[in-house]
């Protein structure tokens, strides 16, 4: 089985982080210094939790909304009926409508980053789940894309709203902002995103919470961050 070949570009940056934990600003500076990729990067947080989500009461799933934004522009389509439909383009949808968008869906035309809907087209909605549900894209009461308030929701996820999720191995994989956004809105943004998490504990955690925490930009190393140093 041949190695992985890492390139020259890899070595040099992972070659900036050193065998210690750092404390976040130093952490967010270093991840900074190491994304050397010809784009902007995304900067991301890799958060091991002690959870077992095979077990009800220790899944994580929640919404936040990041403070500064994600740096990434949001296609947000909304299924609704009536007079939901122009609610949700004021409210700057990029796409609304009932059974012509399930149509596309259906279709495999799929150009948007979140779907909303409203309770009532849920029944129709439910077939889509062989095509939305490995793209993350089903609605769901839980991630806020399931509601009667169109304006609010399609509003939140294009200033910044995510969704996160505990994944099989208990680890927890959101981005926080883009590598060229200042060390103070990606320190907010992430301050926001472990106080979400501390909020949203489910009742079967045991033990230590916060395993380990990692930041990255998208081509870069994992920088090792000292939660303690989160404490604001």
């Amino acid at each position: 089985m041949s190695k992985t070949k890492i390139s020259r570009r890899f070595q040099n940056v992972s070659g900036l982080v050193k065998r210690q934990m750092y404390d976040l600003s130093d952490a967010i500076e270093l991840l900074k210094r190491t994304s050397s990729a010809k784009f902007i990067e995304t900067a991301e947080a890799h958060i091991a939790l002690g959870l077992d989500p095979k077990y009800a009461d220790q899944q994580l799933r929640s919404t936040v909304i990041l403070p500064k934004g994600t740096g990434k522009s949001v296609r947000v389509a909304v299924i609704a009926k009536g007079e939901k439909i122009s609610e949700a383009l004021l409210a700057g949808a990029d796409l609304a409508g009932a059974e012509d968008i399930i149509e596309q869906i259906e279709q495999g035309d799929i150009n948007f980053d979140k779907l909303i809907a409203t309770p009532d087209v849920m029944p129709l909605i439910a077939k889509l789940g062989r095509s939305l549900g490995p793209k993350g894209l089903m609605p769901s009461p839980k991630a806020g894309t399931v509601t009667t308030d169109v304006t609010n929701a399609v509003k939140e996820f294009k200033l910044g709203k995510l969704e996160y999720r505990v994944d099989k191995t208990g680890i927890v994989h959101v981005p926080f902002g883009k590598v060229d956004f200042s060390l103070p809105d990606l320190s907010d943004n992430l301050l926001t995103i472990k106080e979400s998490i501390d909020r949203n504990r489910p009742s079967g955690a045991k033990g230590k919470y916060w395993k380990t925490f990692h930041i990255c930009s998208t081509m870069g190393p994992a920088i090792p961050v000292d939660v303690n140093s989160m404490a604001g």
